[in-house]
């Protein structure tokens, strides 16, 4: 199942698309404020993001940054009114990878969504995060907000295994 998250303050547009992504058997999960965005995000990754560039406690193209420091993979869309050339290039500047202006059709958005998944299946996120914790798989480190911490390669591999089963219940055996 596809599973969205939709940055959209505009309640109207929002249930909109989540009635039609639903109808299509994806769950969808609005958020109308950038910071519901970012703390639904360190605690559980979507399949896709879509958000949108005007938010009444921010802007989009600052959740996108956001978004794309930690996890390079995540499939990002932006729906917007905002269509001029300038802000697209930015939109994509900035880590986007598809760009949407409203208004739009909702079958094409999710023939969209679809293309978009095609492409980045079977990609893996190599940065896990935990609040402050980040460990990066690809340098096999932990870094706590900017600071590296040093652990040992027994503790790293105890720590992957928690932060990749995040909200689940891991046995003695499973670390072991």
């Amino acid at each position: 199942m596809i599973e969205v998250y939709y940055a959209e303050d505009d309640e109207t547009i929002g249930k909109s698309v989540k009635e039609y992504l639903e109808q299509q058997n994806c769950k969808v999960t609005v958020f109308d404020r950038i910071a519901d965005v970012k703390k639904a995000l360190i605690g559980h990754l979507p399949t896709i993001v879509l958000l949108d560039w005007n938010m009444p406690d921010g802007q989009g193209s600052e959740l996108c940054l956001w978004i794309r420091e930690r996890w390079i993979t995540l499939p990002i869309v932006y729906l917007t009114v905002r269509g001029d050339s300038h802000d697209i290039v930015t939109g994509f500047q900035n880590g986007a990878d598809d760009y949407v202006v409203k208004p739009f059709d909702l079958a094409v958005l999710y023939s969209r969504i679809l293309a978009l998944l095609r492409r980045t299946e079977g990609v893996t996120h190599t940065k896990l995060f935990c609040d402050d914790l980040m460990l990066d798989k690809e340098k096999t480190a932990v870094y706590n907000g900017q600071k590296e911490i040093v652990v040992s390669q027994p503790e790293y591999q105890i720590l992957l295994i928690l932060m990749e089963n995040k909200g689940k219940t891991i046995t003695r055996n499973q670390l072991l």
